[in-house]
């Protein structure tokens, strides 16, 4: 597997000598149909969704976490998309650089800290907005959770959105992608586009350039699958009108409205809401603990939203699913698979987004190798 991988990186820095969202040279890739005579995506079972790639091992969104994530035979890989100053689309969770790259021992960046409001929160930091796509990518990325393994801290730097998307296209079946239009409001304030294009207008046309369109489960979805996804309504609601490639309403705990329209978790979860909503999304993708309510790090009695999403024909993706302990609640008795049974087969939602994308598809080769298992709905494992 080492080796695998270690061939995999260097195939994929040939490909970034051409490949990059400032490089004329990567409109040649979009010519290519690469995904065909490949091994098809899976659709019989729940989707693995590597949340910004395996960075349960690796740090989050960069090449090699997401190259991890295909080895390990994820269905999907993930990212956050934001903007650099000079409007290239990166791959990147925060707005701030603060808590995953070197930054703040970058002196010659001593002097671009800024304090802006975001989501109605005034916050201090290295924006990404404050730096070209060059200086982004002079700095390294490092893991975000000091309990994670640290061996791979500087060694890699920020995506963009195209070679996030190469690599899903160069891998050696057919691997989907599961991007985030991240913080949109935040980003149209502060980055500006020629002729009034919008963040949204550019991410649907990076898709574009690469072929990504359809349907879900429609031919050419098929050739290269794709979520959209947002915790901002709006936005998705105006991408419907530029694409019809199938999106997901990201839902937040229950104490945070929506970045753009102020509305409650309650509002947004309520059955008008999603019967208006399923009209521009195919799916919801709540935060897990709002959908089974822990008590004392004790699972509480299930709530009915995957029932009434399911009733509606509406999918649910919950995240994240992380392995280590702390995150594992006690009735699951320190074993992730435990986990993965629950949510799977007896809540029976429809994906996961999960850290550990290895661990992930062991457990569906297991228990699902060639055909789905019935879902049901039960109480919480004692």
């Amino acid at each position: 597997m080492d080796s695998l991988w270690h061939a995999s990186v260097i195939v994929l820095v040939l490909l970034f000598i051409g490949g990059s969202d400032a490089n004329p040279a990567a409109r040649r890739h979009s010519q290519l149909d690469v995904n065909h005579k490949k091994q098809p995506l899976q659709t019989f079972r729940p989707y693995n969704i590597a949340h910004r790639g395996s960075n349960g091992e690796i740090p989050e969104e960069t090449a090699a976490a997401y190259l991890r994530a295909i080895d390990e035979g994820t269905d999907f890989i993930e990212t956050d998309i934001l903007a650099s100053e000079d409007g290239h689309l990166i791959c990147f969770h925060d707005v701030t650089l603060d808590n995953t790259t070197d930054i703040a021992s970058r002196t010659e960046f001593a002097g671009r800290k800024r304090t802006y409001e975001v989501q109605g929160v005034n916050m201090t930091g290295w924006f990404t907005v404050d730096f070209t796509l060059r200086e982004l990518k002079s700095l390294r990325v490092k893991q975000r959770f000091s309990f994670r393994d640290q061996q791979y801290n500087g060694k890699y730097n920020i995506l963009t959105f195209d070679e996030f998307i190469l690599i899903a296209l160069h891998a050696d079946r057919v691997v989907g992608i599961y991007p985030e239009i991240k913080n949109p409001i935040f980003i149209n304030q502060h980055v500006k586009w020629s002729g009034g294009k919008k963040f949204e207008d550019k991410f649907v046309e990076t898709l574009l350039k690469y072929g990504y369109k359809g349907k879900y489960m429609s031919e050419d979805w098929l050739m290269k699958p794709l979520f959209i996804q947002s915790f901002a309504p709006t936005s998705l609601i105006y991408i419907s009108n530029i694409t019809n490639a199938p999106k997901l309403l990201l839902i937040d705990e229950t104490t945070v409205p929506t970045q753009d329209t102020n509305q409650s978790y309650y509002e947004i979860t309520s059955n008008g809401y999603l019967a208006f909503i399923r009209k521009y999304v195919i799916g919801i993708g709540p935060w897990k603990d709002t959908i089974i309510p822990p008590e004392n790090n004790h699972l509480g009695p299930a709530t009915d939203l995957v029932a009434r999403a399911h009733a509606l024909n509406l999918q649910v993706h919950p995240y994240t699913f992380r392995n280590e302990n702390s995150y594992l609640h006690f009735n699951f008795h320190q074993d992730p698979y435990a986990e993965y049974e629950y949510w799977l087969r007896e809540i029976g939602v429809d994906a996961l987004f999960t850290d550990f994308t290895g661990s992930l598809h062991k457990y569906l080769e297991w228990t699902a190798p060639h055909q789905n298992k019935e879902k049901k709905c039960r109480g919480p494992p004692a």
